[in-house]
């Protein structure tokens, strides 16, 4: 992500959007520099990454593999538990928010 500027997030989701913008909905989510891949079956989740994965080769964007997670059921993206079930509220959050004393 670019920094010194003051619309440096802006700018940066406009950048992935720019880039992805054929994928958005269909294969894949974006939200600033996250990106989840998915498919209906295992083939078909395993030929969307491989376009993803092509699209990031052509564009030169550079992934952090020690984040990168592949081919998993479940995930929490934003605070929320995302699977085949839907979107669920991530219950360590909710625990974490329970514990938190009281605002004086």
């Amino acid at each position: 992500m670019p920094f010194g500027l003051c619309n440096a997030p802006a700018t940066f989701q406009r950048c992935m959007m720019a880039i992805f913008s054929d994928f958005c909905e269909k294969i894949c989510e974006v939200f600033m520099d996250d990106f989840s891949v998915y498919g209906s079956s295992f083939d078909d989740c395993l030929s969307n990454l491989d376009r993803v994965l092509q699209r990031c080769e052509e564009t030169n964007l550079v992934l952090n593999w020690e984040k990168c997670h592949f081919m998993v059921n479940e995930g929490i993206v934003l605070g929320h538990k995302v699977s085949e079930r839907g979107i669920e509220v991530d219950k360590a959050k909710v625990d974490a928010i329970e514990k938190m004393p009281c605002p004086k």
